[in-house]
């Protein structure tokens, strides 16, 4: 008899993408405060924090034919708790200490008893990416130029 794989629960995967994301933005100090807060026990790599280089694509008009716009850097992680837990992490950039922070909360987070906690831990990040990108959009506002087409004809 055959057997079917589980699916994992969309909001469970969705929740978990959040947290990824929020790792992936915050900087290494919110990362390592979280970890810190948490007392995370040692964690043994599965694959050692490596940095390597991906091409970025983009659209044109957001929705237009994909082009290769150039390579950025990701460093990657993978770990494992000592209960066995396994945790991935990708970030931009080359820090390898906070893709291991990352990891390290991503398997954290994954076992639900600790899930809350480790929200708990990551909330300060959120506050401050979240000021960041408000930040960033009142520093792009300040910039944006209305261009108003005028029809000039000969009378």
């Amino acid at each position: 008899m055959a057997t079917r794989p589980l699916q994992p629960d969309p909001e469970e995967v969705a929740a978990r993408q959040a947290v990824m994301a929020l790792c992936a933005d915050a900087n290494r100090d919110d990362l390592d405060a979280a970890v810190k807060a948490l007392a995370a026990p040692a964690v043994e790599d599965l694959r050692p924090p490596e940095t390597g280089l991906v091409m970025a694509t983009g659209r044109i008009g957001g929705d237009g034919r994909p082009f290769n716009l150039g390579e950025v850097s990701v460093t990657r992680a993978a770990i494992r708790l000592p209960d066995g837990a396994s945790g991935f992490a990708y970030h931009l950039g080359r820090d390898r200490t906070k893709a291991r922070l990352a990891a390290t909360l991503d398997a954290l987070w994954q076992d639900p008893a600790r899930r809350a906690r480790v929200e708990a831990a990551l909330e300060p990040a959120a506050r401050r990416a979240d000021a960041d990108r408000r930040q960033a959009a009142r520093r792009t506002a300040a910039t944006r130029v209305e261009f108003l087409t005028v029809a000039r004809g000969e009378d």
